[in-house]
C-alpha cells in the first residue's frame, strides 16, 4: 500500500433538504442520493508525488441510501497532474491504496457497483468555509455553487454547522445550500438543498484529527 497525506478543503452538495439525514444515521430526504463534491488540496502527497495545489472532483448516485450501495460515481481529476500525480489522486479518491473503509472515498466507492473512467479536466475551486460561499467547475463535466441558508422572515444569512467528533469526513462543517450540476457519467441537476464546507485531512488510514 502507498503511503499518502493530503490536507485541503472541501464542497459537497446533494440532494437533501438542508441538514442531510445522512449525517445523523437517518435515511435520505428523498430514499436516493445524488452529489456533486469538489476537493481542493493545498498540501498533499502520495508515496513520492507531491499533490500540493491539485483539485478533484466527483458526482455519484445511489437508488437508495448509500449504505444500500449500487452506485454509480464518476471521478473526475485535476488534467494538470502528470502520470504519478493521477495515479495517487484517482486512487484516493476510489478508495485504492486505503485502509478498507477508512476514508468516505472508500466508503463510496465500496457503495458503487459502477465507477468510469476518470475524466480529465481543468477544475476551478474557489472556496469559503467562513463566509459558506464556494464556486466550482470541472470544465464540461461538474459545476457547483453555494451560498449561506437565508432566515425566511428576514432575509438575513442563518449559520449553522455539524458537529461530528468521530466521522469519518469531517469533525465539523459549515452547512448551507448548492447548486449544481453533472454532465457526464452521473447526469444529474441539484437546485437549492443540502450543502456543506469542510477541512479535509487524511491518510491511508483515514481521517487525521
Amino acid at each position: 500500500m502507498t503511503d499518502w497525506e493530503l490536507h485541503g478543503m472541501e464542497f459537497g452538495n446533494c440532494n437533501c433538504s438542508y441538514g442531510c439525514p445522512c449525517q445523523f444515521n437517518a435515511l435520505p430526504t428523498h430514499g436516493n442520493c445524488r452529489a456533486v463534491a469538489f476537493f481542493k488540496i493545498d498540501r498533499g502527497r502520495f508515496g513520492a508525488a507531491k499533490l500540493d495545489g491539485l483539485n478533484m472532483a466527483m458526482a455519484a448516485s445511489w437508488p437508495g441510501a448509500v449504505h444500500e450501495g449500487r452506485g454509480t460515481m464518476q471521478p473526475v481529476i485535476d488534467v494538470r497532474a502528470d502520470a504519478a500525480q493521477r495515479t495517487g489522486l484517482l486512487s484516493i479518491l476510489t478508495g485504492k491504496d486505503t485502509e478498507p473503509m477508512a476514508t468516505f472515498w472508500a466508503v463510496f466507492a465500496a457503495m458503487c457497483e459502477k465507477i468510469h473512467n476518470p475524466v480529465y479536466a481543468p477544475i476551478t475551486i474557489d472556496v469559503d468555509m467562513t463566509a459558506r460561499r464556494a464556486r466550482c467547475s470541472a470544465e464540461g463535466v461538474l459545476t457547483g455553487r453555494g451560498e449561506p441558508i437565508l432566515n425566511a422572515v428576514t432575509g438575513k444569512e442563518h449559520r449553522v454547522g455539524i458537529l461530528l467528533p468521530n466521522g469519518f469526513e469531517y469533525g465539523r462543517n459549515e452547512v448551507g445550500r448548492g447548486w449544481s450540476t453533472s454532465s457526464q457519467g452521473v447526469p444529474l441537476t441539484l437546485e437549492d438543498s443540502y450543502a456543506h464546507w469542510c477541512e479535509l485531512h487524511f491518510n491511508q488510514r483515514g481521517r487525521i484529527q
